[in-house]
């Protein structure tokens, strides 16, 4: 739980905001997957999501639902991951917090304590499961603490003050909020009312709060930046991945794309 919070520190000391990218663990293959990962961390990302792949994503879009179908086809495991998080770590002495973000069947399949046992043991630093609710989070809550691992729980457009409140409760490491309500991929609005919402989030909260969804050029990131206190990007990138996923330069495009989407973070123009 360590890893994440001094992330956030060293950048709000520098008055900078992080960069969340996000792909889908084994799309293309488990090894693009650790070369995407080295190559993001060289790139200026900040933090890391790595997808586990699921068969009823209900959060994602079109665009995260086909990685989905790709990561399952060549039979991508949750054990598979955590052994590729923990070669990162090891062998590719990769040191930028790596957070997964699965649906809770898998989780409950592994069994939870088993779970937080092992992703702490392979260097993982936090969970995002997005249709696990603090209220129904309780088996995860105690056991993920006590493996050192942060719990990031999702408030939405449509979350309540008293919502709020129990959100933060839970949660440890940063808080996500999501841009709109709908899907992974769908498009940003404007940029008025989550600027309004942060500032209700605050009122409850000290943790930084991250913006996902619907983030998908340099543009956008840098105008969300400004309120928050990172951004995270996914659908991009993952379509970026499946575009060029055949060919051997796939890392070194999506690490361009990176850059562009760091340089606007910045807000360095």
């Amino acid at each position: 739980m360590i890893r994440i919070r001094q992330t956030f520190e060293g950048l709000k000391a520098k008055n900078e905001k992080a960069l969340i990218p996000y792909v889908m663990s084994g799309d293309p293959s488990l090894e693009r997957t650790g070369e995407l990962v080295i190559e993001l961390e060289r790139s200026g990302a900040d933090l890391i999501e790595l997808g586990v792949p699921f068969s009823d994503p209900i959060a994602d879009g079109p665009v995260i639902q086909r990685a989905d179908a790709r990561s399952l086809k060549s039979r991508t495991s949750l054990k598979d991951i955590l052994a590729l998080v923990s070669d990162l770590r090891q062998r590719h002495h990769v040191r930028i917090p790596i957070i997964l973000m699965t649906y809770y069947n898998p989780v409950l399949k592994f069994g939870e304590g088993r779970f937080v046992k092992a992703a702490a043991a392979a260097g993982v630093d936090g969970l995002i499961v997005p249709d696990l609710p603090p209220e129904e989070a309780t088996g995860l809550l105690g056991p993920a603490r006590r493996a050192g691992l942060d719990l990031i729980f999702l408030v939405a457009p449509t979350s309540t003050q008293e919502r709020i409140k129990k959100v933060v409760s839970a949660s440890t490491g940063f808080l996500y909020y999501v841009s709109l309500t709908g899907i992974t991929g769908a498009k940003l609005q404007g940029v008025g009312s989550i600027e309004k919402q942060l500032k209700l989030i605050r009122r409850s909260s000290s943790l930084p709060i991250a913006v996902g969804f619907g983030i998908s050029t340099p543009e956008q990131a840098s105008t969300v930046a400004r309120s928050a206190d990172g951004v995270i990007v996914g659908s991009a990138i993952v379509r970026m991945i499946e575009q060029y996923s055949e060919i051997p330069e796939l890392a070194t495009i999506v690490g361009k794309f990176v850059r562009e989407l760091k340089k606007a973070v910045r807000n360095e123009g």
